[in-house]
């Protein structure tokens, strides 16, 4: 009973993070910018990474592969988002500037002031 029940959590695990994953690739094809497409990027890659992964650690019981797939999310955890942030912020120093979208040009100046 406990084995199945092992199963059915990896299973949910290993789909939700598949689907996320799914569902950032079409994020990245249809956000209008790159500022919304680096943050569907960053934010849901991680996660989905994260649930995979711990999906595949449950499988595993407890061994060395797991602490290796844990070692993984670890340098996962903390360098997509610093990737992505890093992606961001160079990207504005160059000079591109996000998408306002329903603001004319007189109403973005009114907020910045």
């Amino acid at each position: 009973m406990m084995e199945l029940a092992l199963d059915i959590g990896t299973w949910v695990l290993l789909l939700a993070g598949s689907l996320l994953l799914l569902i950032t690739g079409f994020g990245l094809i249809r956000l209008p910018d790159l500022y919304t497409r680096i943050h569907a990027g960053g934010m849901a890659d991680t996660l989905a990474t994260f649930l995979i992964f711990v999906g595949l650690s449950l499988q595993s019981g407890f061994s060395l592969v797991t602490v290796k797939l844990l070692l993984v999310i670890a340098f996962v955890f903390f360098t997509g988002p610093t990737a992505s942030y890093a992606l961001a912020q160079a990207s504005f120093v160059a000079g591109l500037k996000p998408k306002l979208d329903g603001l004319s040009e007189s109403e973005d100046k009114d907020e910045t002031d």
